[in-house]
């Protein structure tokens, strides 16, 4: 990990100070912070807050910081895809673990827990949609983003790995997946009465997933091919376009992260949810009371 003061170019302020996506200062953030992707989703959870402290925006980037019985916690909007994590992440650590006078990492690592709570595409018959979540202990990534930083290789899970692109005939002309551990920390603690397995991540909601409107796809039976998966007993229940950058580089940086999402769509039975607003509510509200 670097020691040594970060470039302007690459550490990267506002006109405020602040850090530039997120547009956040060091005290804005709490040690909870609940990922949502979609910025009216942030304030559906500071409703059920107690006292709001600060409301921030830059594009897509909505943070509302305040409390919920007591506790501290960041409600933060990411947008949709890895590539938005990555931003995401990466700024959250260095609110939280570099001092932004020096420009240099804090002696004393700080440590967030991160948790998204999203919508997904279930790939198993069982799970039904909107009155059903799913509790990501892995995450198989198909985007590839954990490879351009060198700490991926104390962080993927290397026999889960290997055993998705050996068992699927994975082409090897996409993106190499790679598996990565949720934190069993916040698992145990947030994801009791849900369906629980695999995530599958992918960069994009069409080709990726398996969806093809006016374009052939290089790998069309991806479907039913991840379906089939299973490694030590653990079946991949999801696709979702998020998860596998969030555990990844939050293990790297230090940090705990989960993903629960609400299953609004399976896509064995091609069944979609007309109104799943609620169970996102119902989700946000535990998720408070279990945090």
């Amino acid at each position: 990990m670097n020691t040594k003061p970060i470039p302007g170019s690459q550490l990267v302020f506002n006109s405020e100070g602040a850090i530039y996506h997120l547009n956040l200062f060091p005290e804005m953030l709490a040690d909870n912070v609940i990922l949502v992707g979609d910025p009216g989703r942030v304030a559906m959870v500071s409703a059920n807050f107690d006292t709001i402290e600060y409301k921030r925006q830059n594009r897509e980037l909505v943070t509302h910081t305040g409390t919920y019985k007591g506790k501290r916690i960041t409600a933060l909007s990411t947008g949709m895809g890895t590539d938005n994590i990555d931003i995401v992440v990466n700024e959250l650590d260095a609110v939280a673990n570099i001092d932004f006078q020096t420009r240099t990492p804090k002696k004393e690592h700080r440590t967030l827990n991160l948790v998204r709570l999203g919508t997904c595409g279930a790939l198993q018959p069982e799970i039904g949609v909107e009155d059903s979540y799913v509790a990501s202990r892995y995450a198989i990534g198909l985007d590839g983003l954990a490879y351009f930083y060198k700490e991926h290789t104390e962080v993927i899970d290397k026999p889960m790995t290997d055993a998705f692109i050996r068992d699927m005939h994975y082409p090897t002309d996409l993106p190499k997946p790679y598996a990565v551990e949720c934190s069993k920390e916040l698992f145990d603690r947030l994801a009791v009465g849900y369906h629980h397995g695999i995530t599958a991540t992918s960069p994009g909601f069409y080709g990726p997933q398996g969806r093809s409107l006016r374009m052939e796809l290089t790998y069309p039976k991806i479907n039913p091919d991840i379906e089939k998966f299973q490694f030590n007993g653990w079946k991949v229940c999801n696709f979702e376009m998020e998860s596998s950058a969030l555990f990844s580089l939050g293990k790297m940086l230090g940090h705990n992260c989960l993903t629960i999402c609400v299953a609004v769509a399976n896509r064995v039975s091609e069944t979609f949810a007309t109104d799943y607003h609620p169970y996102v509510e119902k989700l946000i509200k535990t998720t408070l009371e279990r945090l």
